[in-house]
């Protein structure tokens, strides 16, 4: 029994020594004051912090610019110049100056003849027969306006015009020259059957007509 005893004293007796010096020592925790008081009773404030201002004396700054100072460049010093000022323009490009009639390439007013037609209409076709250069023409019959703006193309166009008692007077004005001058196209005429019963071509400085007759019986 004491052998037991004198065992579990033994046992016990080391655990109760871990766990008393095991834990966390206690410290009182010491609050001062920000700015301590001297014993002569003033307030210690400590260095204060010298922070510069910004309202105060300022840089000289010398803004001499004169020939004797050298500016400060951003850039490379090289020589600039004025963009397309090598840019050579072809006198050719732009608006053309319209032809003045009594000038060699001028083309003015043409008579195209005339052809009789009993048929009720006629059908008028016109093409450029030269160089498709975006000529166009206006239509005219008896001086009212039939087509204000055919596009010449490579290939025929045109319109049906009803024809009057007596003389049909049917102009074609040439309201520019395209690109390379002068107006140029082929017309051809045909009966309200689809026979074919006049054709011609015309050679039209801007602004000058074609003219045809059309006689109805």
């Amino acid at each position: 029994m004491r052998i037991l005893l004198l065992s579990m004293v033994l046992f016990v007796l080391p655990m109760t020594s871990w766990s008393q010096t095991d834990g966390p020592t206690a410290k009182p925790l010491k609050i001062e004051a920000v700015n301590k008081v001297d014993p002569k009773g003033q307030e210690n404030k400590g260095t204060p912090l010298k922070i510069p201002s910004v309202v105060g004396d300022r840089p000289e700054i010398n803004l001499d610019v004169s020939p004797s100072r050298k500016p400060v460049k951003m850039y490379p010093d090289r020589e600039l110049v004025q963009a397309g000022s090598g840019m050579k323009i072809d006198p050719k490009v732009g608006p053309r100056e319209k032809n003045k009639e009594g000038s060699s390439d001028y083309f003015g007013n043409m008579y195209l003849g005339d052809v009789k037609s009993n048929g009720k209409f006629i059908g008028v076709v016109c093409r450029d027969h030269e160089y498709v250069d975006g000529d166009r023409v206006k239509i005219y019959l008896n001086d009212r306006v039939v087509d204000p703006n055919v596009l010449l193309t490579g290939s025929f166009k045109g319109v049906n015009i009803d024809l009057e008692k007596g003389f049909n007077r049917l102009d074609f004005e040439a309201l520019n020259e395209g690109s390379s001058s002068p107006n140029t196209a082929q017309v051809d005429v045909y009966d309200d059957q689809g026979q074919l019963i006049y054709s011609n071509k015309w050679l039209l400085s801007s602004g000058s007509k074609a003219t045809l007759i059309i006689t109805k019986e």
